[in-house]
């Protein structure tokens, strides 16, 4: 089954993600908005890990590693290049502008003062102020929207680029998402909690369609659209982007192995390579 007929069938089932009509008609509203500035570009960046429920009603699930650091400080850099940026992101991942400060607890930055009124501390005046004016800068331009499993990337994913789809040229699709290569499909899921009680239990997952193909020829054809490719042994990196741009036709791959991913990258389009 490809994967808009899967798509389909979680429509009919009516699996869709949590609050899916309110997020989709502030995802028309945000689009609207650019719409009436007509020299402004879209940016759909998409962040953070996608989870694998084991169960319908989910107790445990398969992660990966992926905090959103990407996307989010390349979520960013679009704004500051004039682009409206839809992100699309795992929930509680890092977000643009808030990021600056995820790793420091809210109350270790506060101080009380006599009067009982709550100010920042000094030592981090300056990094909330620029914060603070960015994010405040950019909000209208800014429009995210949370996913937590595979399936509720790819319904939120088809239903962007179908919104965008009327902008044409003007949309770039950044798909920095740590996508599951693997899942459990909805039907197959147990309703309940697997009990430990009843003994090891056995796996199969099957492959997730990949979206990249849909996407290029018939979500969004005339969007810029920039992929990733990961991997740990640096003899497979090249050749697996190489089949990667021929495979689905798109524009860029960017490529990391894991371990210098954050320092080294490898960019491959229309059949050349360059280090960034």
């Amino acid at each position: 089954m490809d994967l808009d007929s899967i798509l389909d069938a979680e429509f009919d089932r009516n699996t869709l993600p949590a609050r899916f009509m309110t997020r989709y008609e502030a995802l028309i509203s945000f689009i609207e908005d650019i719409v009436r500035q007509d020299n402004l570009s879209v940016a759909l960046v998409t962040s953070g890990g996608t989870t694998v429920p084991l169960e319908s009603r989910t107790v445990r699930f398969i992660d990966n590693f992926s905090s959103g650091t990407r996307g989010s400080s390349s979520a960013e850099y679009f704004l500051k290049q004039n682009y409206a940026v839809l992100y699309l992101h795992r929930r509680k991942s890092l977000k643009p502008f808030d990021r600056h400060l995820a790793s420091m607890s809210p109350l270790d930055m506060l101080d009380m003062q006599q009067s009982g009124d709550v100010v920042v501390k000094e030592g981090y005046q300056l990094l909330c102020k620029e914060v603070l004016a960015d994010k405040m800068k950019y909000s209208k331009y800014l429009y995210c929207c949370e996913f937590v499993d595979v399936s509720d990337y790819l319904i939120l994913l088809k239903t962007c680029c179908q919104v965008l789809k009327p902008l044409r040229s003007r949309v770039m699709l950044y798909l920095a998402a740590a996508v599951s290569d693997f899942y459990i499909p909805s039907d197959n899921l147990p309703e309940h909690k697997i009990q430990s009680s009843d003994g090891s239990i056995n796996l199969q997952l099957q492959i997730v369609p990949k979206a990249l193909k849909p996407l290029v020829q018939f979500w969004i054809p005339d969007a810029y659209v920039v992929s990733f490719k990961l991997e740990t042994d640096p003899q497979l990196l090249i050749p697996k982007a190489e089949k990667a741009l021929k495979q689905y036709n798109h524009h860029l791959v960017i490529a990391n192995v894991l371990e210098y991913r954050y320092q080294v990258g490898l960019c491959t389009f229309t059949g050349s390579f360059s280090h960034l």
